[in-house]
């Protein structure tokens, strides 16, 4: 794939490839370097259609490209794609390529501050029943009812393992059956940039995964379509051991280690799962806009709410700044009643019999 700029771009569409190289080999996903392409191909486009040289384009270009830029696009956009030019900006001035960042001096629109949605404990029991029960709906003892079961059992362990493990849905997603230690109950975790970290799992979490690898799993596994040997006749070394009753009697794949896998057998992608979340939050009769990344939500914010330190869910969420694992503090209401009580002199009053009434201040201050 190539930049969009056309030939007379002064060497930015070479630029551009070279700095989308240098994110690929720092591990960037797919989707970052998809939105980073989007965004400078627009920004070199512009500015070679105007008659501007993107090394050293003037103030007065860049206004004019950041009021185009703001046609019909919100500002969390907008910030976005300039994030993007700033370190695009970044790398070709460490490269010698540009002989400074023209966008310095170029203000970020302000995003207005949201709180992350977060679940109660009462809607993740909730989303956990939906779960279960949607393996009890086929006639017991039928190949659907095998199937169903098999698909809850994932479900339950993917509930289970995002609200444990407060992991992002495509670190789910790319869970394999070695990252899993259900003895010790941990999971490691390939993060963003390609980092490593160990999250816990507890004993929930720890069950529904041993019923998910131990029943579940195998019956999607034997789902997969058959291997190309099968048509040969020839069994690869092994194969015997996989064969479970494939399509038309063929060989089953070799086991690729994915640990959650669709009903054809295969990886279930990030999508799946953002789907089978939705299909359960239906169900569960929960709010429009719960999602994968709710229950990482609301794994920090009950951590917090049961005590942690901030520090401690920062590494297990796997954040590079506090800052980041700040936000959560702000949607603790236990810890924010903690904060009150302990510091405001008329949080802590008391009532006529002398007891501590530590509840009347605070609550009339939500009035």
């Amino acid at each position: 794939m190539t930049s969009g700029a056309g030939p007379g771009d002064n060497g930015a569409a070479a630029a551009v490839e070279r700095f989308l190289q240098a994110l690929r080999a720092r591990g960037s996903s797919v989707h970052t370097l998809r939105s980073y392409r989007t965004a400078l191909d627009g920004y070199t486009g512009w500015l070679s259609a105007n008659g501007h040289d993107w090394r050293s384009p003037s103030r007065a270009a860049l206004r004019a490209f950041l009021g185009s830029l703001s046609e019909g696009r919100g500002r969390r956009t907008v910030a976005q794609r300039l994030a993007a030019l700033r370190s695009f900006y970044r790398y070709a001035t460490r490269e010698e390529l540009v002989a400074g960042n023209p966008l310095a001096a170029l203000p970020t629109p302000r995003q207005p501050r949201r709180l992350p949605a977060v679940l109660s404990i009462a809607d993740i029991e909730r989303l956990l029943e939906a779960a279960s029960e949607e393996g009890d709906r086929a006639p017991v003892g039928t190949a659907r009812a095998t199937l169903e079961r098999a698909l809850a059992l994932r479900d339950v362990a993917i509930v289970e393992t995002a609200y444990a493990a407060g992991l992002r849905i495509g670190e789910l997603a790319a869970l394999s059956i070695g990252s899993v230690d259900l003895r010790r109950g941990e999971v490691r975790v390939t993060g963003k940039g390609r980092k490593e970290r160990i999250s816990l799992l507890g004993r929930p979490a720890r069950a529904a995964l041993h019923a998910y690898i131990n029943e579940g799993r195998p019956v999607l596994a034997r789902r997969a379509a058959p291997s190309p040997e099968s048509a040969t006749g020839q069994e690869p070394a092994g194969a015997a051991d996989r064969r479970a009753g494939g399509a038309a009697g063929g060989l089953a794949p070799p086991d690729t280690g994915v640990l959650f896998l669709n009903h054809r057998g295969t990886a279930l992608g990030a999508r799946g799962m953002r789907w089978r979340i939705d299909r359960l939050r239906v169900a569960a009769g929960l709010p429009e806009g719960v999602s994968p990344h709710t229950l990482r939500h609301s794994f920090a914010t009950h951590l917090l709410d049961g005590g942690a330190d901030l520090r401690v869910v920062q590494e297990l969420l796997g954040h590079e700044s506090l800052a980041t694992t700040q936000i959560y503090t702000h949607v603790s209401p236990a810890r924010l009643r903690a904060a009150y009580t302990a510091s405001h002199p008329r949080a802590r009053l008391q009532n006529a019999n002398g007891a501590v009434d530590a509840g009347s201040s605070s609550d009339g201050a939500a009035d």
